[in-house]
């Protein structure tokens, strides 16, 4: 009997959706290296209804769409975790997981792969083919997420357009047809283009955008901040997480902004909100204010000059002085 897994709407008016989870064959050359490429389900990962609307979306490919090239990218700022949810999502169908960063240093022959030379045990050498990252992660079942889109180069997105369209093949220099198999899923992410300070990142192609559906994906609010914190620091003093929470919000917002002359150029991430503050409060529980001294140690070395003050000016309207006592019940 088919193994599935069930995805809930977390506003409860959705149906559910019922997926089957991947079975990598026997017949699977890289069986063993593809199984290790399943990821873990992160105990600690909060869903805010990005998994829901992927299971939809893979129902109604499966369903109505079979042939049809849709792929999804994910676009938000840095810190929203949009590779976080493409893993728990491969993790959940139990997929071979593939993150391929498209980095402007990435060359077509790294991704699609080239001829090499292998000795060939009399002294001499020999050519072979050498599948790239994209043409390794095809041969399989697998999701592959092609993060940082927008970072990519020229030559890199035209080696793409074949197999991100309806012709779903990467034709490689040897003559061979890679073809997008049915258990195949590809995704991307990528940065909003706009005055931020996203090294190497450029305005996507409108060809190769077009081969996209592009989902936005937003900061959490303060409610959603909570339920993360809560559930990966669950000993967290109360006062210290609904503080930590309104900070990141009220930061966020000013990030966010659509006048650039009074917002600011750094957010605070979902890595600074759950791991690097966390660990500055563990470290300074027993001084006097904790909260200010992990601020000082795990916050603002992050964040421009010229943007301190407005988060200093954050900092004295949401908190002023942190609560006394151990930041942490355990």
């Amino acid at each position: 009997m088919t193994k599935t897994v069930t995805f809930t709407d977390p506003t409860g008016t959705g149906p559910d959706v019922e997926l089957p989870v991947t079975e990598v064959g026997s017949d699977v050359p890289d069986r063993d290296i593809r199984l290790d490429h399943v990821p873990t389900p992160d105990p600690y990962y909060v869903d805010l209804g990005m998994q829901y609307k992927l299971a939809l979306l893979e129902a109604v490919r499966r369903e109505h769409f079979v042939d049809a090239p849709l792929h999804l990218a994910l676009r938000g700022h840095m810190g929203t975790g949009k590779d976080h949810d493409l893993e728990q999502f491969a993790a959940r169908l139990e997929t071979p997981y593939y993150r391929i960063p498209l980095t402007g240093e990435v060359r077509d022959i790294t991704l699609i792969g080239s001829v090499k030379l292998h000795g060939d045990g009399k002294g001499g050498t020999e050519s072979k083919w050498e599948d790239g990252d994209i043409t390794r992660a095809l041969r399989g079942p697998a999701i592959v997420n092609l993060s940082e889109l927008n970072a990519a180069g020229a030559e890199t997105l035209f080696a793409l357009h074949g197999l991100l369209d309806r012709h779903q093949a990467l034709e490689l220099p040897t003559g061979e047809m890679v073809r997008l198999r049915s258990d195949v899923r590809i995704f991307g992410t990528l940065n909003p283009t706009d005055l931020r300070d996203y090294a190497g990142t450029q305005t996507l192609n409108k060809a190769f955008a077009d081969r996209w559906i592009i989902w936005e994906k937003s900061f959490p609010g303060e409610e959603d901040l909570a339920v993360m914190i809560e559930r990966r620091h669950p000993g967290m003093d109360s006062k210290i997480r609904d503080l930590l929470t309104r900070l990141a919000v009220e930061i966020n917002t000013s990030f966010t902004a659509g006048d650039a002359r009074t917002r600011v150029e750094t957010p605070m991430s979902l890595r600074t909100v759950l791991d690097r503050f966390p660990a500055g409060l563990r470290m300074y529980g027993a001084t006097e204010d904790p909260m200010r001294s992990a601020w000082e140690e795990f916050v603002l070395p992050h964040i421009d000059q010229y943007d301190r003050d407005h988060y200093e000016t954050v900092w004295s309207a949401v908190v002023r002085k942190g609560p006394a006592g151990p930041p942490f019940s355990d």
